[in-house]
């Protein structure tokens, strides 16, 4: 509701009523609940003096009350003062506009409309009265005027008592009236341009936490509008909390500006919320009372610009304190502390787009949505400095507001080199309010040097300065002072980079050879060219365009004996390179002509060291000890024939070379770097082959060889890089993958021979290679369960022949037997190309002859001689088990199922253990097919341990001792184990049956048996065999090629 604004306005609400027969019950708890949501309100509870005429008092009451309740009673009309009230108040509705609320107590509306019944007789009553006390009022007059009030008012929406209990009635009139007064509303930004979906989104975080206390920090750097939109949330649903509600506004300011003012704030809290004066003498005491009086009050309370802990703690003290539904917002430049509360949600403030600056900018400085037509350029000029930061769209709009063109362009002329005070100072505040001269000096070194470079080496080069770059980046980050993009490099608005360069230049203004930082170009060369560098200086740029040169003494350098950070680009130095700083963490120093670096060039306390696009021909001429060198960069080199030496860079991280077309030697000395992680050869076109040092360094990370056409193989040494997690070497001559590296535990992210993604997904393209050598085959992704990499551990187990880098078994660890059986569904799906969601019967076997394959694992002789006897005289039977021996306790135990599979659980062991397994395999072929061809592989699954176990058909011929020793190893009693054996196309398993062999010495031999064969006729009937001493699974039902599992178990 809109009042008028030149109006002195006294109250919020002021009372006409009938004294006798409301003074006591509506008005009285109307009034007290006006006064207890904060609502100034005049009731004539004195006892006026009563007479003809209204006072002055109660005229000016009347005048300067926003709100007039009219409770019209059933004797409302009785009273010639209470009607004389109502024809002022309908007065001042018309001059003023002063709202009318009628409340109709227990009357009905349509009789004070008609005045009709006892209410007209009252009123021509109330009208004879007064022309008796004053014949000049006449009652036909008074009569009149009054009927067209009560008529007026009458009309007015109002509330109908009879609808509501009392309680409910003054409750429901409270809230309208604050609704009309928005008294409690918060001013806010003239044009709310995008202010609208923030709010939004933080009144769906705050309905799904409804049932409990929620708490929502809203975080940002300074100007990105966090208390706008908080008050933009304050005034949107504050009224839900029936007046407790407090919004705490500019702590951070309140607390440096008064000794007492946290005690002031918690005043503050607690008249809000309660309605009371707390007298509060310290702090400590202002947090018992909080707790005390608030403990499971439901509350919406509002902490704006929190920067310490301390604050927090003095004002909620316990967050948990507060009763179910409370809502508890803080917005903060420090997202630390946020995260020390456990806050439900982070609202993380970002910059506005480029069309909503434009049109805020637009409302500041045109008072229109959009920019006038001949100043659009200039104003996306402004807009685009602004970089969605509201505060400076805000202020710039509002200084270039009927400026002239000229003007424009010299404002932002001066932006350029000078930011705007008011939008610096702003700013500044999460600078000044840093604690440490570390963090600082981080950020005025970002600010100047490092925006857009990758945060570990900025880390590192800071270490080296001995600032705690890894602690003071994260305060940074925190502080909404600078941030990290995806690809890990600093970012920061460019609004906060100027105000750091301000600060830098703050000390000497007109002395830039004083400053602590050069990076404006002019200040530069000026430096440079006179050679007025001081000791001051601490980091210089200079960067000049790419076809530009410029050669400079060293004397220039002479005096800056503290210079610390150096960047060249396109920049000659010429004489005594020892006159150059000694304490440089930081040297990048591209288009350099030099063929290799001085001699006396001291880098002995240098970190990082980056010379691209130089023409060196070899680094050094004499190898030199760098003990603190930690990355060494030096790519698009086109002379550099070879690496330098290593022996004298013992702390080496990274190693970076890319595209280095003349790059054909790598010196063996690299295999002595203990801690290199990054080795990066990308596009080295002229190198043919790596050192063998390089395969035994075990720190190395990311291993890039894409683009180095001349290197034709990896050798298997490569499975000795036990830390390597990614491994990229697309485009390369390499046509194998050397197998071996399928036993790298770490490996990630693969770019090999067509190979490439992640090792999750790449990882069942080479098993399958391996399984399948001929078979034709195209790699390409498949991601397993949808899953990442951190769910599915795919190792290689140890066995393997010493004699031969041959892989014999692959090994995957899963995470829960829900997960172990659709990664083995998928898994098995996929290397064999079959569906195993449904049951399929397979094709007539009439044609086909009845067989068997045994395998032996371990020691199996005692179970191969039965087996050989009871398969060659009972193929040609009618039933299965009328040959197949079954339990032999305590030799072994039989387990038998329909189909590719088996599923048993371990038994107890007995005196002598498990010695060996025994596989019989009865299947059907065509004449002509030999099984031993078409085995594909076994797997062995132990859903207890979540494990597969993939043995491929070679290591199945050719079982050992250490594979033996491989599957009992995995094998514990109780665990639920299945066995399936993977079979090629024109195959159909009938029949599995599993031996666990116990009775045995320990020795172990492979005694696989010959086929037999045996024409059986179409009616032979299967019938399963006995099962004994087995818990009964639900086990997956597989089809492999025409394998076919015809009976669940």
């Amino acid at each position: 509701m809109s009042f008028s604004s030149d109006h002195p306005w006294i109250y919020d609400v002021f009372i006409n009523f009938r004294g006798e027969e409301t003074r006591h019950n509506i008005v009285s708890h109307l009034y007290v609940a006006l006064s207890n949501a904060g609502i100034n309100t005049f009731l004539d509870n004195k006892n006026l003096t009563k007479g003809e005429e209204l006072g002055p008092e109660l005229m000016r009451a009347i005048e300067g009350s926003k709100i007039s309740i009219v409770v019209l009673s059933v004797n409302y009309t009785n009273s010639s003062w209470c009607l004389n009230e109502l024809l002022h108040i309908m007065e001042c509705r018309k001059k003023y506009g002063q709202i009318v609320l009628p409340v109709f107590y227990g009357i009905d509306p349509s009789f004070v409309r008609k005045q009709s019944g006892f209410l007209g007789e009252a009123l021509t009553v109330s009208a004879r009265c007064v022309e008796c006390f004053n014949p000049k009022r006449k009652k036909r007059d008074l009569l009149y005027k009054w009927r067209t009030t009560l008529t007026e008012v009458a009309n007015i929406s109002g509330w109908d008592s009879r609808s509501f209990s009392e309680a409910k009635l003054v409750k429901k009139i409270v809230e309208d009236i604050l609704t009309k007064l928005d008294v409690s509303l918060l001013s806010i930004t003239e044009f709310p341009i995008g202010l609208d979906s923030h709010v939004q989104k933080l009144t769906q975080m705050i309905d799904a936490q409804s049932r409990k206390a929620c708490m929502i920090g809203i975080w940002g750097m300074g100007g990105s509008g966090k208390t706008t939109i908080a008050k933009a949330l304050y005034n949107r649903i504050h009224r839900k909390f029936e007046g407790r509600a407090s919004f705490i506004e500019s702590i951070r300011e309140s607390c440096e500006s008064d000794t007492r003012g946290i005690i002031h704030l918690q005043q503050q809290l607690l008249s809000d919320l309660l309605k009371i004066k707390q007298e509060i003498h310290s702090i400590a005491s202002g947090i018992t009372k909080i707790e005390t009086r608030l403990r499971g009050q439901k509350a919406f309370v509002i902490l704006d610009d929190v920067t310490e802990s301390e604050q927090l703690k003095a004002l909620f003290g316990n967050p948990k304190l507060f009763g179910s539904g409370s809502v508890l917002i803080i917005t903060t430049r420090d997202v630390r502390l946020l995260n020390s509360l456990s806050a439900d949600h982070v609202f993380t403030m970002t910059e506005m787009d480029d069309n909503q600056s434009l049109e805020l900018f637009s409302w500041h400085a045109f008072r229109q949505p959009s920019p006038r037509e001949d100043f659009s350029e200039l104003s996306r000029n402004v807009v685009a400095y602004c970089g969605g930061l509201p505060l400076a769209l805000e202020v710039l709009g509002s200084y270039l507001f009927q400026r002239t063109e000229k003007e424009w362009k010299s404002a932002l002329s001066k932006l350029e080199k000078i930011p705007n005070n008011h939008v610096l100072q702003k700013l500044r505040i999460s600078y000044d309010g840093l604690k440490y001269y570390e963090e600082k000096d981080i950020f005025l070194d970002i600010c100047c040097f490092f925006i857009g470079k990758n945060r570990a080496d900025v880390t590192e080069i800071l270490n080296g300065c001995g600032l705690y770059a890894d602690i003071g980046i994260a305060v940074l980050i925190e502080r909404s002072l600078v941030k990290v993009a995806k690809n890990n490099k600093l970012q920061m608005h460019d609004l906060l980079r100027d105000m750091g360069r301000a600060i830098v230049g703050e000390s000497s203004a007109k002395e830039p050879g004083k400053h602590s930082r050069l990076w404006f170009q002019e200040d530069v060369l000026h430096v440079l060219s006179n050679n007025i560098g001081t000791e001051t200086v601490e980091g210089l740029i200079l960067k000049l365009h790419r076809t530009g040169r410029i050669c400079f003494s060293t004397n220039a350098f002479q005096d800056m004996r503290k210079l610390r950070l150096l960047k060249l680009d396109g920049t000659d130095l010429k004489g005594d390179y020892g006159l150059i700083s000694k304490q440089l963490r930081w040297v990048d120093w591209q288009r350099s002509t030099f063929k290799f670096i001085p001699n006396d060039f001291n880098m002995g306390n240098l970190v990082v060291l980056e010379l691209k696009y130089s023409s060196v021909e070899q680094v050094w001429r004499e190898t030199k000890l760098l003990e603190k060198l930690k990355v060494l960069n030096l790519s698009h080199s086109k002379y550099l024939k070879r690496t330098p030496d290593f022996s004298k860079l013992p702390n080496l991280e990274k190693l970076i070379m890319k595209d280095c077309p003349s790059l054909s030697e790598v010196h063996q000395s690299i295999g002595d770097l203990k801690n290199l992680l990054l080795i990066n050869f990308k596009d080295c076109t002229s190198l043919c082959n790596l050192p063998r040092e390089i395969y035994q360094m075990i720190s190395v990370k990311t291993l890039i060889l894409s683009g180095c056409s001349k290197i034709d193989k990896l050798e298997e040494d490569v499975e000795q890089m036990e830390s390597l997690t990614t491994l990229i070497a697309a485009n390369t001559g390499i046509k194998k993958i050397p197998f071996s590296i399928v036993r790298l535990k770490s490996i990630g992210y693969i770019s090999l021979c067509e190979y490439e993604g992640l090792w999750h997904d790449v990882f069942p393209s080479l098993i399958w290679s391996w399984i399948s050598p001929t078979r034709d085959f195209i790699p390409h992704v498949f991601p397993f369960g949808g899953n990442s990499l951190s769910h599915v551990s795919w190792d290689v187990d140890s066995i393997m022949d010493y004699h031969s880098p041959i892989l014999r078994c692959v090994w995957v660890q899963c995470q829960s037997e829900t997960q172990l059986t659709q990664e083995l569904q998928k898994f098995v799906d996929y290397l064999y190309d079959v569906n195993f969601t449904k049951l399929e019967h397979g094709p007539n076997t009439s044609d086909h002859s009845l067989r068997s394959l045994v395998i032996g694992m371990g020691n199996t002789e005692i179970i191969m001689d039965t087996l050989g006897k009871s398969l060659s005289q009972g193929l040609a039977a009618s039933s299965i088990d009328s040959f197949l021996p079954g339990d032999n306790y305590p030799s072994w135990l039989a387990y038998t199922c329909e189909g590719s599979s088996v599923i048993f659980q371990v038994p107890e062991d007995n005196d002598c253990g498990m010695s060996g397994i025994s596989l019989c395999v009865l299947y059907s072929s065509m004449p002509g097919n030999l099984i031993t061809e078409c085995l594909t592989s076994i797997l062995i699954i132990n859903y207890t341990k979540l494990t597969i176990q993939i043995y491929k058909r070679d290591t199945v011929m050719s079982f050992n001792d250490e594979d033996w020793q491989g599957v009992v190893s995995n094998l514990g009693v109780g665990d639920k184990v299945e066995i399936f054996v993977a079979i090629g196309h024109g195959l159909t398993v009938k029949a599995m049956t599993v031996y666990l062999i116990y009775h045995q010495s320990t020795a172990m031999e492979i005694k696989p048996i010959p086929e037999v064969e045996v024409q059986t006729s179409p009616d032979v009937k299967m019938d399963p065999l006995p099962k004994k001493n087995r818990k009964i699974f639900v086990r997956l039902a597989m089809r492999v090629g025409e394998c076919l599992c015809m009976n669940q178990n």
